[in-house]
């Protein structure tokens, strides 16, 4: 049995499609399909339900499935590990990031870069649970996401900052000259909010709960730019993180007031796949991230 051939395997069960498939790997498709059958072969066991086409997996398929990005992983990480013994570390450190946390992900990725620069970085912007999915497939080495609000499983965490909420409004709208706004006032306002299936909005809807509350926005939005769109061009306000200025600039149109009544803060922090041995871009990343500070502008 051939590492290649759990390649194919793996990369059909994703593309869930022949062609696709073999193009992904840059092989022909009937290349790919004698593969498959190579390895249904070695493992006796039948492992794709095919009907001129790709139907899904067997039940024997979705174990090799589970065994094999496993496989692939190590595979991976054992040519990273000879590969730095003779030049550094070498590859793609491949980073899922929820999109409350993108502003803090340079500090974290810029010393990971200048220790190690024969190595590339990818960031994906990802909610907590496709995070939880990268991890346990093997398709990411890290991710930066809330530690307690609904944690992810069988991962190591290493807390790296607290979040806190503010609300930003237009400079002329009338609460911008407060020093601070109580959550039952800021949800009174045309609000502009991310959308439930993003962990940050599930927060804010936990934290209205616990004081009677049910936030109810005009506009919801699956990214901060597009709140941040609608900041810019309207009366509307937003709850949003702290760190929210950090990501877009200090616009001078805009204010950001803290929320009180209850003041709130969220975990964030790195997480690994707690597995042992570490892939080498994991346990350099967390070497990285051990030895550097966060800013103190991301402090509570």
């Amino acid at each position: 049995m051939l590492v290649r051939h759990l390649f194919y395997f793996v990369t059909l069960a994703r593309e869930r499609h022949f062609a696709r498939a073999a193009e992904v790997c840059n092989v022909a498709q009937p290349t790919l399909s004698a593969a498959i059958r190579k390895l249904e072969e070695d493992l006796e066991a039948r492992l794709v339900l095919r009907d001129h086409h790709f139907v899904g997996l067997t039940p024997e398929g979705e174990k090799v499935l589970t065994w094999g990005r496993q496989i692939l992983a190590d595979y991976t990480s054992l040519r990273e590990d000879l590969s730095r013994l003779r030049r550094g570390l070498v590859g793609t450190l491949r980073l899922g990031v929820i999109p409350a946390a993108m502003p803090a992900v340079s500090f974290l990725t810029a010393r990971f870069c200048s220790e190690h620069p024969a190595a590339d970085v990818e960031i994906q912007s990802l909610s907590s649970r496709a995070i939880q999915r990268g991890l346990d497939a093997f398709e990411l080495e890290g991710g930066v996401t809330y530690l307690e609000n609904e944690p992810l499983e069988n991962v190591q965490r290493v807390p790296l900052y607290q979040e806190r909420y503010v609300l930003v409004m237009r400079r002329e709208h009338p609460l911008a000259s407060r020093a601070s706004v109580t959550w039952s006032e800021a949800a009174a306002q045309r609000l502009c909010l991310l959308s439930e299936e993003m962990q940050n909005r599930r927060i804010l809807n936990n934290v209205m709960a616990s004081i009677g509350l049910v936030v109810a926005p005009s506009v919801v939005s699956n990214s901060f730019l597009g709140i941040y769109s609608h900041l810019q061009h309207g009366d509307w306000c937003s709850i949003v993180p702290h760190s929210f200025s950090y990501m877009f600039g200090r616009a001078p149109e805009l204010v950001a007031i803290d929320l009180v009544d209850p003041v709130h803060t969220q975990a964030v922090g790195l997480v690994l796949s707690n597995r042992d041995p570490r892939s080498p871009m994991a346990g350099a990343l967390l070497a990285s991230v051990l030895e550097s500070e966060l800013p103190l502008k991301f402090m509570p």
